[in-house]
């Protein structure tokens, strides 16, 4: 790998190139989803053990308390939940999904997920979130448990979520917009097709393509994190590979879901820059930091602050994903900002 000289001590990347929007853009590409007990400790397992191989943590695990929890029985599963996020490893990023605001045990939910987890969780996933009425709901619910900083990921699920997805982008406490698809399907009566739920009609259906579209423009539109749906395929690693490939390149996606841990891996392929991607934005990077960010000329072409932000993003992707990245650029991120 390429190995620049010593990069002086400037201001850092973010700070000069991305401002206010670099924390939401520093989250982990892949969002796991577990809802049985054995399947959450495996997973929190599975992600500790992903930590010490990565050096960093390259995924979430959301514990469910919406699909995961039996009917009847939400109050067990939430305190099962809170017992288990605590256990986490250290600087893992663990998060919850609680039931919609509209549910009679959402408000249960954040009561005892957010007070007793703070401190401790990443964020919470609010599902079915239809306007920004349902996210201050959320809000409101979070400071009633004192948890004053904690994020809201949102889901959106509905032809009027999608509608509204600026708006609820637009919102401070919100820090990513994920695509129910599935739910979403189911909302249009029927007229979607079964099989625009698939990991191949999901990227053609002119509604389901609109609606993953819209919400990556809303989040790009106010500094927010895009999260690409399921692929219900769980065991087709080519299925999953693909998919994943074309959320990252072709709809401006910058993370997904696994539902599955043979999915978590390809995930952070698909969302990786390729090694020649690295090797130019280490170059580039590291040039213009020397420069003090100055324009500069590389590979006899003009090169200032605007293509410095997209090859700073190369290198927050390839952190994001553990890829090996050259120690002076790696330092980057052992003083990244708070």
């Amino acid at each position: 790998m390429y190995s620049p000289d010593a990069i002086p001590s400037v201001a850092h990347p973010r700070e000069v190139l991305l401002g206010a929007q670099a924390a939401a853009l520093c989250l982990p590409v892949c969002d796991h989803y577990s809802g049985v007990e054995a399947r959450m400790r495996k997973s929190l397992q599975l992600q500790a053990e992903m930590m010490q191989e990565f050096g960093a943590c390259v995924f979430d695990v959301t514990l469910d308390c919406e699909d995961g929890a039996p009917v009847g029985g939400e109050a067990e599963h939430v305190a099962m939940v809170v017992a288990l996020a605590a256990l986490a490893a250290d600087k893992a990023r663990v998060a919850v999904r609680v039931h919609a605001v509209d549910h009679p045990a959402f408000e249960q939910d954040m009561a005892v997920i957010a007070g007793a987890l703070a401190d401790r969780l990443s964020h919470i996933m609010i599902p079915k979130v239809e306007s920004v009425a349902d996210v201050l709901r959320a809000e409101r619910a979070l400071l009633d448990a004192s948890a004053i900083d904690l994020p809201l990921h949102v889901l959106i699920e509905s032809p009027l979520a999608v509608r509204n997805a600026f708006e609820i982008a637009a919102h401070p406490r919100v820090q990513s917009l994920s695509f129910g698809l599935m739910d979403f399907v189911s909302s249009h009566g029927g007229v979607i097709p079964a099989d625009a739920m698939g990991s191949q009609g999901q990227f053609t259906h002119p509604l389901v393509l609109r609606a993953k579209l819209e919400i990556a423009a809303a989040c790009h539109a106010h500094g927010k994190v895009p999260s690409h749906c399921v692929v219900t395929e769980f065991n087709d690693a080519a299925a999953m590979t693909q998919a994943a490939r074309r959320a990252a390149r072709e709809l401006g996606y910058t993370r997904m879901w696994s539902i599955h841990p043979n999915q978590i891996r390809c995930i952070l392929e698909a969302f990786a820059p390729s090694g020649a991607e690295i090797e130019d934005a280490t170059k580039i990077i590291a040039a213009a930091a020397r420069a003090a960010w100055a324009p500069i000329s590389f590979d006899n072409k003009l090169h200032d602050r605007a293509s410095y932000r997209y090859f700073w993003q190369v290198l927050e992707r390839a952190h994001q994903t553990g890829r090996a990245l050259a120690p002076e650029v790696e330092a980057y991120f052992q003083t990244a900002l708070d």
